[in-house]
């Protein structure tokens, strides 16, 4: 399966990160990919009153990535924002397009690094896996990539490829972390990671005004072995790569740590 992902640097305003969604999802259909995917915060950036952008899954932002998806014949994946119990917002990925239909609501909330995410976003709490091609995705996002458990039980639900969009907070030794990460990640669910992350905003010729977690770029796709196959830098960028789901059976034949597993919740 070929897959897309969109490092872009999305600002404040919807409307116009939707102008960019458009143009990257057709240049990612012109490559032969079948899923797209954009960053965690895609509706509006962090450091943004999310509150009063927030809108449901049938509201008009995500109604125009439907849009956009059915144009492009393909899935889009992307992080928008919808609306939770007192005041706060839920911060959510969608899946659209080409027979998907699916939202997962980001489970582990960014409370590091003297950041409060849950101070404005609500927690989700279930596990959602999609089904493109016949071939099975784990949805993610940014945080979470922190807790094993999470890809572990997109492994279990039968993935052999999981989804992270992220809007990766900038300091000392967070590219090293993100990178680690993401290849830990593979390595211990021994399955695929796609992680697409927001572009440094300062390569995109940003000002950055704000101490929110705004993207450092380094996108990457990952495969079940650890391995890093292939990277984008710090500016935007769009990373295609062809996902192998057979090489995921040899990996897990030669280090079979699922099996082998002697605690489980």
């Amino acid at each position: 399966m070929r897959i897309a992902l969109s490092q872009i640097t999305t600002g404040p305003d919807p409307a116009q990160n939707l102008a960019v969604l458009r143009e990257q999802a057709h240049r990612a259909a012109e490559s032969g990919a079948r899923v797209v995917v954009f960053p965690e915060a895609a509706m509006a950036c962090f450091g943004t009153r999310l509150g009063p952008l927030a809108e449901p899954l049938d509201g008009p932002w995500a109604t125009e990535v439907r849009r956009i998806a059915e144009e492009a014949g393909l899935v889009v994946v992307a992080g928008m924002f919808t609306p939770a119990a007192d005041g706060k917002v839920t911060n959510t990925l969608l899946a659209t397009g080409a027979g998907v239909e699916a939202a997962y609501d980001k489970i582990h909330l960014y409370d590091a690094f003297g950041f409060a995410e849950s101070d404005t976003v609500a927690a989700g709490s279930e596990v959602v896996t999609i089904d493109v091609d016949g071939i099975r995705v784990g949805l993610a996002t940014c945080y979470d990539v922190r807790f094993p458990e999470l890809f572990r039980a997109h492994a279990d639900a039968g993935a052999v490829l999981t989804l992270l969009p992220a809007s990766w907070g900038d300091g000392p030794g967070k590219r090293d972390q993100w990178e680690l990460l993401t290849r830990a990640r593979a390595l211990d669910a021994t399955l695929w990671v796609a992680a697409v992350g927001q572009a440094d905003p300062v390569a995109s010729g940003a000002t950055v005004t704000s101490k929110a977690p705004t993207g450092i770029g380094y996108s990457a796709v990952v495969g079940p072995d650890g391995t890093v196959r292939q990277r984008l830098e710090a500016g935007p960028g769009l990373l295609v790569a062809d996902i192998d789901p057979d090489e995921v059976a040899a990996v897990r034949r030669s280090i079979p740590v699922l099996a082998n597993r002697r605690l489980r919740a």
